[in-house]
């Protein structure tokens, strides 16, 4: 990941104000600690810091077109660039960044040609020719971008909130699939795919269709000149990304230039169940496994410094971020700059536990959607901005364009969960690489059902937090928040501990505004109590409290022992 800031229409374009820019692009720098850049034209300011994953010989930026008429700053990856390029073949490309292309494309095609992009992204250019600009970002939002705008009139955008808070006084999160055009004036949304409609889709699950493009949204993330690995946490989504890593590594010449042997991490407290799980998964793949860990001291000596970076309030994501963006400070150290990591399953594939409650498939359809739009203000943001922090980049083959087409048009009726054919959450995916002659895990791992990730780092984890707030919050302050805090009034001691500190470093209106809120219910959703009323007593967000539908439900589907079914075969699609 980059770091990247544009000010574009500024009054003053003085020495001083270039000055300012720098020292506003340098907020940035932890997620590109490798070069800085900056470009400017009249009053126009287009900055960058640099992760170098692809080509850090000569991919510094911003980037240009030919006769450098078209400026442009990246943060992302562009993974088929090298067709891109085919398709440039008039074009004189100076650099070997997979990011050069955008320069070029839009040449080529002018502002329509987003959608060409296969990638995670968000990116200003400016053409100097006519002095229009555009912005863009990808189309889950798995890459942060924000937008604002200055008291001059002046249009910004950062990769972080931090680098625009100060000297905007309006801003907010660009939304995601959506493009800024100067010229046609304002945001529209580029990313349109069929499965956003309301209609239900209808395609027929197929199996081997969901395993393959699955197999080549990883594969492609293995994109880099520089030592990679993958986040392991022993659940089903990070198993399934390090086996096919795994798998590709030993097929592929290109794929050993940093060793044959994967490396993958895990983090948790001592004894928690991720580790158990991931070291069972990194055995049986034979990965170069790395075990880390924290104690429940360290998260919480951490959690400011997690609140700056992350720039969130949310609980659930707070809590997540904690141990991860201890991990990433551990990966970086090993000498590891880029991760592959499982994040958006269980919205796709309607993975949480509250799922079970689902009446109907339309009802699913519609959350998982749901889920999926709003994943660049939750586990999008985690992954990218915890290790972001330490000048890591995480990838997410689950949020593949083409994946989430496949997975997204299929006929959820597929996808619900009905205990009466066996079928858990996730039924779907686990079925499609539940391979007999060439197993890519264990029977019991590929069913294993979900763990909240603040509960896989270690059980007390979340028992801590609370304890840690009860001890920071009076019992008196919680009857002021409303007072206090009236938007998104924190309704826990432990959401009115990270409401202070966010506030302390984001004090703005237009800050909070950019996180969701409202009173949290179990797993983050109402629509949980909506499908049980049952739910509403459980008001800890983490959805820990899984009501019935947890592990214990499902000991008649495998044996964990035996690594077969207790009650007769697990239904198939194919063998």
């Amino acid at each position: 990941m980059c770091g990247i800031l544009a000010v574009l229409g500024c009054v003053d374009n003085s020495q001083a104000k270039r000055a300012r820019i720098i020292e506003l692009s340098r907020r940035l720098r932890h997620r590109g600690p490798d070069w800085s850049g900056i470009h400017c034209h009249d009053d126009c300011y287009l900055a960058h810091q640099r992760l170098a994953i692809v080509d850090p010989t000569s991919g510094d930026q911003p980037l240009y077109n030919e006769d450098k008429t078209v400026i442009v700053t990246v943060n992302g990856e562009i993974y088929n660039h090298k067709e891109l390029r085919q398709k440039l073949s008039s074009h004189q490309f100076r650099t070997g960044s997979d990011c050069e292309v955008i320069a070029h494309l839009y040449e080529e095609y002018g502002e329509e040609f987003v959608n060409m992009l296969d990638g995670m992204f968000a990116f200003i250019l400016l053409d100097t020719r006519d002095k229009s600009f555009i912005a863009a970002r990808d189309a889950i939002g798995i890459t942060p971008l924000y937008l604002g705008w200055g008291h001059d009139g002046s249009t910004w955008f950062a990769s972080e909130m931090k680098a625009l808070s100060d000297d905007c006084e309006r801003f907010m999160s660009f939304p995601p699939g959506h493009i800024y055009s100067s010229k046609q004036g304002g945001l529209r949304r580029w990313y349109n795919p069929t499965w956003f409609s309301e209609n239900v889709p209808s395609t027929p699950y197929d199996p081997i269709v969901l395993r393959e493009t699955f197999e080549r949204a990883v594969v492609k993330r293995m994109m880099t000149d520089v030592p990679f690995g993958v986040l392991l946490s022993g659940g089903l989504d990070s198993s399934l990304v390090a086996s096919v890593v795994n798998r590709y590594l030993a097929e592929s010449e290109a794929a050993r230039q940093w060793g044959s042997q994967l490396h993958t991490f895990c983090i948790g407290l001592k004894g928690s169940p991720d580790l158990k799980a991931a070291k069972e998964v990194a055995d049986y793949l034979g990965t170069r496994h790395h075990e880390l860990y924290f104690t429940v001291q360290e998260g919480i000596d951490a959690l400011e410094e997690v609140i700056y970076h992350i720039e969130t309030y949310d609980v659930t994501t707070i809590r997540a971020s904690t141990p991860m963006f201890l991990m990433s400070r551990k990966i970086k150290a090993l000498g590891v700059k880029m991760v592959l990591s499982g994040e958006g399953s269980d919205e796709i594939f309607g993975g949480y536990l509250y799922f079970h409650k689902a009446p109907n498939k339309k009802e699913f359809h519609e959350e998982t959607c749901r889920k999926i739009k709003a994943l660049h203000l939750y586990d999008c943001l985690r992954a990218n901005k915890s290790t972001a922090a330490w000048g890591v980049e995480a990838r997410v083959p689950f949020l593949d364009k083409e994946f989430i087409d496949v997975a997204m048009s299929m006929d959820p009726e597929s996808k619900m969960i009905r205990r009466d054919l066996g079928r858990i959450e996730k039924w779907v995916l686990r079925n499609a690489f539940d391979d007999e002659k060439n197993p890519y895990l264990p029977k019991h791992i590929l069913y294993r059902q979900k763990e909240q990730f603040s509960d896989g780092v270690g059980y007390s984890w979340i028992d801590a937090l609370k304890d840690h707030a009860d001890k920071q919050v009076p019992d008196a302050t919680m009857l002021a928040a409303s007072f206090i805090y009236p938007e998104n009034t924190p309704t826990t001691k432990e959401g009115y501990l990270y409401r202070t500190i966010f506030e302390k470093f984001f004090p703005k209106n237009a800050a909070r505004a950019t996180v969701p809120g409202g009173p949290s219910v179990a797993c983050s959703t109402a629509k949980a109590v909506e499908w049980d009323a049952a739910w509403s007593k459980n008001l800890d967000p983490s959805g820990r409290a899984a009501l019935g539908v947890h592990e214990a439900s499902y000991e008649h589907v495998v044996d964990t022992k035996l690594d077969k079914p207790k009650n007769g075969p697990i239904s198939k699609v194919h063998s």
